[in-house]
């Protein structure tokens, strides 16, 4: 039986000129609010561009959902940077962390066919056409085979063939929302373009589960469902159904702070074990991607996206984290230099200039790391970040490009990890897993 719901969607748009359509309606649709905003203004000078705002955000929004896929997933991570965009964008497109409109019943079943030449009833022995959760690049259904419970996920039609293609047509929006330079633009673009051919591709995402489960086995409060590959395909993935909450349903049952410490700590663990012990990391740290089991653990329910981090970042990185570091300014610069946030054409006065914002960007990133434990609950911190962020995205010298494409993922993992561990008001202790760097870069 399947569940009636006018919100489901009957199909989706796949090939180019049906997807441009729909970014051309959206964008009649943004010239209209902008019309409509400034005829306003005619009457009232005071008036402010919330209204405006939460317009675009609602129609951007409306747009991507239906679209699914690489555009979805382009908001769900500004949604996750709350210092770039107005907070009308980033309440609707936070939406994508958790839920999008499902596809129907029909559409899964035809899906699956075409994926497994057979339909999921002929597969497993229960399979709910109801989809569980359903967010930017597919969905998820409960399952059963030979009493066990499974959770399949099933990858929207088109999604791995339109990245390319999506992402252009979503590059206009982004310049407008973001105001980076168009030369930054397609830096950040190109490497969200390779991560996101990765993420679509789930028979990667399963061997890569399968390792990285693997070599985070012996971390603590963490656990990982076993993944089924003969069960899954380049556009399915079935593994273990894990039983608990996301966060922001766990946080409305009032844990106490012990047990909120208990999940920021299997978080911080989790992270930094990877970053500095393995050099690849789980890059899309958004709360849709965790559970917390009823036994008080944190259950890992999403690889797509994992980022690998090279010596030659790695190393430069993270010794800028390094206590007392930036007492020696040469050794400074040359990091600074060698991720290309220093450049070679700089004149003397803007060395000076970077070399004083990024120490200041730098000394507030590596806080937590100043000792060995630290309080995400308070706002401080956190303040300071974003008023830095809304600063320097102000400042006409970085509308340039600035830093290498490392950046991208590493700063959104860390400050996303950062986010939800405040979410969390949790304490941890922070010196389990360090940067493992030589000075003597």
């Amino acid at each position: 039986m399947i569940r009636k719901n006018d919100d489901e969607q009957k199909s989706i748009p796949t090939s180019k000129v049906e997807r441009s359509t729909q970014f051309v309606k959206t964008g009649f649709k943004i010239g209209g609010n902008y019309v409509k905003h400034y005829s306003k203004k005619l009457f009232n000078s005071n008036i402010s561009r919330d209204e405006l705002n939460e317009d675009n955000a609602a129609d951007i929004y409306s747009s991507l959902s239906k679209l699914k896929g690489s555009a979805l997933k382009v908001a769900q991570m500004l949604s996750m940077d709350k210092n770039i965009l107005p907070k009308a964008y980033v309440n609707q497109f936070s939406q994508s962390q958790y839920n999008a409109p499902p596809l129907s019943g029909p559409l899964i079943v035809q899906t699956f066919r075409k994926l497994h030449g057979k339909t999921p009833e002929k597969i497993f022995d229960k399979f709910d056409l109801r989809s569980s959760n359903a967010a930017s690049i597919g969905q998820v259904h409960q399952a059963e085979l030979d009493g066990k419970k499974l959770a399949v996920k099933i990858q929207y039609p088109g999604v791995g063939d339109s990245i390319s293609s999506d992402l252009k047509l979503v590059k206009p929006f982004a310049f407008r929302l973001i105001g980076m330079s168009e030369k930054e633009l397609d830096v950040y673009m190109k490497e969200v373009e390779e991560r996101l051919l990765e993420e679509t591709d789930y028979e990667l995402e399963v061997r890569r589960s399968v390792e990285i489960s693997k070599a985070c086995a012996h971390l603590e409060n963490i656990v990982f469902p076993t993944y089924y590959p003969e069960l899954s395909s380049k556009r399915t993935i079935t593994m273990d159904w894990i039983e608990g909450l996301h966060l922001k349903e766990y946080l409305e049952t009032n844990p106490s702070q012990e047990e909120r410490n208990v999940i920021g700590q299997a978080l911080w663990d989790f992270y930094n074990f990877q970053q500095h012990e393995l050099r690849a990391v789980h890059a899309d740290p958004h709360p849709g991607n965790f559970i917390i089991t009823h036994d008080g653990k944190l259950g890992i329910i999403d690889f797509g996206c994992i980022k690998e981090l090279p010596d030659d970042f790695y190393y430069p990185f993270f010794s800028l984290t390094s206590e007392g570091f930036f007492n020696d300014k040469p050794k400074t610069l040359q990091a600074f230099r060698e991720l290309e946030m220093i450049h070679e054409k700089d004149s003397p006065a803007e060395v000076e200039f970077y070399y004083d914002m990024y120490r200041q960007m730098i000394g507030l990133f590596a806080k937590p790391y100043s000792s060995d434990r630290f309080d995400f609950s308070g706002t401080e911190f956190f303040e300071h970040i974003y008023n830095y962020g809304e600063m320097i995205a102000k400042m006409p010298e970085f509308k340039q490009a600035r830093g290498v494409k490392h950046f991208i993922y590493i700063n959104r993992t860390n400050f996303g990890l950062y986010n939800i561990l405040h979410e969390l008001k949790a304490t941890v202790r922070t010196d389990t897993y360090v940067p493992q760097v030589n000075l003597e870069i």
